[in-house]
């Protein structure tokens, strides 16, 4: 072989090598759809009185914002005025990779809760089954939670960090599409774009507000709402896929 044809053969071997190292992304955004069936979502049948054929499935947005240390998520603001909005949850979701914290803002009787606790641990049975979900391929992850309640995820190992939608973590990659079992609640990725979060972005204010933990706020919960009828099962309600 000459020195030049060597030279050309070192080039392509680097090349090659950046190209595959390049497409693990470790910081940016993605935009998810969320569906919502009401009529699954809610078992009273006051409420469910409220849902028609036509109104029975909510489309929402959220963004996930991820670096290597940490995600954001939360739910794309709209000005459209929407009277059956509350229907429908939109917590936030903080977590510090390194640390192993979660920060979640719950909306609870039109007030915001804040929870501060460990990552969840959840024992995920990870499948052979995959799909593509914009453009990256995902492996499925399946979580049964109780007798009654399983959650199905897909993830990518093309995103490194361990972070999802709703504060789902604990993959070997991010996740791009959650479900439950049902079809009650789906997200899925519409956009994932490679970018580096603004500190701004990767922001939830907390202020002055009191930090629960999640057996704090149970107690809360059973303490002032438990003699209402729908006080006894309001945190198992909040809580009830997650």
């Amino acid at each position: 072989m000459t020195l030049k044809a060597g030279i050309k053969l070192l080039v392509l071997i680097l090349c090659l090598g950046f190209n595959a190292n390049s497409q693990y992304i470790s910081s940016g955004k993605i935009t998810f759809e969320r569906r919502t069936n009401l009529e699954k979502r809610f078992s009273d049948q006051r409420m469910r009185r409220m849902v028609t054929e036509e109104n029975k499935i909510r489309t929402e947005l959220f963004t996930l914002y991820f670096t290597d240390s940490g995600s954001v998520f939360r739910a794309v603001p709209s000005d459209r005025v929407d009277e059956m909005a509350w229907m429908t949850t939109k917590n936030s979701y903080y977590q510090n990779l390194k640390s192993g914290k979660q920060l979640t803002v719950l909306g609870l009787m039109g007030q915001n809760v804040f929870v501060q606790d460990s990552l969840p641990s959840r024992n995920w049975r990870i499948t052979d089954s995959k799909r593509s979900i914009c453009g990256y391929e995902c492996r499925k992850a399946v979580y049964q939670k109780n007798d009654s309640t399983r959650i199905y995820a897909w993830y990518t190992t093309a995103l490194v960090p361990s972070v999802g939608p709703e504060g789902f973590c604990g993959l070997p990659g991010t996740i791009l599409g959650l479900a439950t079992e049902d079809g009650g609640i789906i997200y899925f990725a519409k956009k994932v774009e490679a970018t580096n979060p603004t500190k701004e972005e990767m922001l939830i204010e907390v202020g002055k507000n009191k930090l629960f933990t999640i057996n704090e706020l149970r107690i809360k919960i059973e303490k002032d709402y438990s003699s209402t009828p729908w006080g006894k099962r309001m945190f198992d309600d909040l809580f009830r896929w997650l």
